[in-house]
């Protein structure tokens, strides 16, 4: 069964749909669900297709790859085709009168190996404007890709619909584990997060403790080699990513703390990394609503849950691990600190995606930016932040998140709103998210519980 994408679905069967729609660009991080989506959707079209993923060959073991394909699908004599530019020039000849949907996954492993296909491509765009032929792009290197859509790419222009796929949020992701109880479907988001191809593995005739051995906190668990080929192959050309990444995950948020404690020499080469690793969708820049300019009050975290996982529990523990019981490691090294510090911190993540939801919906007091707000005490001569806090027109909503056992008290309510009050914030409204629900109500209050999360 497909799951999700209700969006993503819409934009593809209008481009599928539109006879004046010639290209369309795919890019995410692997595993996020391209080819599943491209797939899926193509099979409810019931158009002829042709779905390639590039080899990291030859030009010539690619273009013979293709021209089988084509064989099979058009029942044509053997072709003898040397170039991927005249393979295309043949496609297109082929789609005169007849629609067809040529796919080309991973397209950046083309690129490599034929000098100047970007122009070649823009050129068969362009000159085949009465042909039938669409054309789908889709590729994992984030960066790449989006330099396909920079003015000075020779695509530039020529791309009628684009899909960036980003994981799924909280709410899709739990539809993977539907059988699970909310306060378990909170634990595993925040392990396996949105990427389908992680949520698949989750066995529900397992506790949650059994599935995160089973995938990741264990000798040969199923996805140990996935995150560490995956960093692998992402980070192997950045200077100083590995030691960024693990100090982000215990917590070293801002830059100056990053830098203070990484050892690197000069700043500019951790910035380099820090940048290439925002654009690679591996971590977010995150900057307080009310201060976005300020440097100083910039932060990081991780943006993948499973690389925060591993970052937090196996990354820095590998040599216990492989002389341990899994359970015992498990117990020993993960369970308490994963109760009481990550799992809370995951659902704040996972309360910020539900007001997104809600805002996007209309069905909430609506906001034009959601994120952590910096604040001065002047009182007690502190300063921090809130780290949910709504904004529109300058009027600020702030939100406590509580991942307690016991439902929220009015006498805690109260204190989170005395400690907004005496920083000397102007606040519009008050809203407290609470696991266990509260032991009182309030109608003044936006009071949401895990039930109307997953509701």
């Amino acid at each position: 069964m497909f799951i999700g994408r209700t969006d993503e679905i819409k934009t593809m069967q209008s481009f599928y749909d539109n006879p004046d729609a010639k290209a369309l660009i795919m890019y995410g991080r692997r595993r996020v669900g391209k080819s599943e989506l491209i797939n899926q959707t193509l099979k409810l079209s019931k158009k002829k297709n042709l779905y390639y993923e590039c080899k990291q060959t030859t030009e010539k073991n690619n273009v013979e790859s293709i021209v089988e394909l084509l064989n099979d699908l058009y029942n044509l004599p053997p072709l003898k085709i040397n170039s991927f530019e005249e393979l295309l020039k043949y496609i297109c000849s082929l789609c005169k009168d007849e629609e067809l949907i040529l796919v080309l996954d991973e397209y950046s492993y083309l690129q490599e190996i034929i000098p100047g296909l970007d122009s070649i491509l823009q050129l068969i765009i362009d000159q085949n404007k009465k042909s039938k032929l669409k054309i789908i792009i889709c590729g994992s290197y984030i960066d790449i890709m989006k330099k396909l859509l920079d003015v000075d790419n020779p695509l530039y222009g020529r791309f009628d619909y684009k899909i960036e796929l980003k994981p799924m949020d909280y709410y899709d992701s739990s539809l993977f584990y539907s059988s699970f109880s909310n306060e378990d479907k909170v634990r595993l988001y925040s392990v396996f997060g949105g990427i389908p191809y992680y949520n698949k593995l989750i066995d529900p005739r397992k506790s949650v403790k059994e599935n995160i051995i089973e995938l990741i906190a264990s000798n040969g668990a199923r996805l140990e080699n996935e995150i560490s080929s995956f960093l692998k192959t992402q980070l192997s050309k950045i200077n100083n990513a590995n030691e960024a990444i693990e100090l982000i995950s215990r917590g070293y948020y801002k830059y100056k703390d990053i830098f203070d404690n990484a050892g690197i020499s000069k700043g500019p080469t951790l910035v380099d990394a820090l940048d290439k690793l925002v654009s690679m969708d591996l971590i977010q820049k995150v900057t307080p609503i009310n201060d976005e300019n300020n440097k100083k009050k910039t932060g990081y975290l991780i943006k993948d849950q499973l690389s925060n996982f591993y970052y937090n529990y196996i990354f820095r523990n590998k040599s216990r691990l492989r002389i341990m019981d899994s359970n015992y490691f498990y117990d020993n090294y993960i369970k308490e600190d994963f109760e009481t510090k990550y799992v809370p911190k995951a659902f704040e993540q996972i309360s910020k995606e539900y007001l997104i939801r809600k805002n996007m919906a209309n069905v909430i007091n609506p906001f034009d930016n959601i994120g952590k707000y910096y604040y001065d005490d002047p009182i007690n001569h502190k300063n921090g932040e809130f780290d949910l806090v709504t904004v529109k027109n300058n009027k600020y909503t702030f939100y406590e998140v509580k991942f307690k056992k016991n439902p929220l008290s009015k006498k805690e309510v109260d204190d989170e709103i005395k400690q907004v009050s005496e920083c000397g914030i102007d606040c519009d409204k008050f809203g407290f998210i609470s696991r266990s629900g509260f032991s009182f109500e309030d109608k003044s209050l936006i009071l949401i519980t895990l039930d109307d999360i997953y509701h």
